[in-house]
């Protein structure tokens, strides 16, 4: 057996998701809704899905959701990258949010 055939294959819908989480700018970011609609397939569930399997190896922060919260359990890890990016932050409660109104990519070049 090949090194090849022991690693399973990434399905393609989770390689489109990644593709576009790698293609997200440094300082912006999408929702998961954001990423299913400017697939036209799937939905933020399944977004989450694919970056919760697949996502370490792409800049995953910049995959948020709705609310402009970082991935709970995670926030301790997004927030230096959003701060070296220069992603516009706001703070809502007490806590910091990306604010999806400066911040949010709309896949355009």
């Amino acid at each position: 057996m090949t090194d090849s055939e022991d690693v399973p294959a990434i399905p393609p819908y989770a390689e489109a998701v990644l593709d576009l989480a790698e293609r997200i700018p440094p300082g912006r970011v999408m929702t998961y809704g954001d990423v299913a609609e400017y697939l036209g397939r799937g939905g933020p569930r399944q977004v989450g899905r694919v970056m919760a399997l697949y996502g370490a190896p792409v800049p995953w922060w910049r995959v948020i959701r709705a609310d402009g919260r970082p991935l709970p359990g995670h926030e301790h890890r997004a927030l230096p990258e959003y701060r070296a990016e220069g992603t516009p932050l706001r703070t809502v409660g007490g806590e910091p949010r990306v604010d999806l109104r400066a911040a949010r990519w709309d896949g355009a070049s």
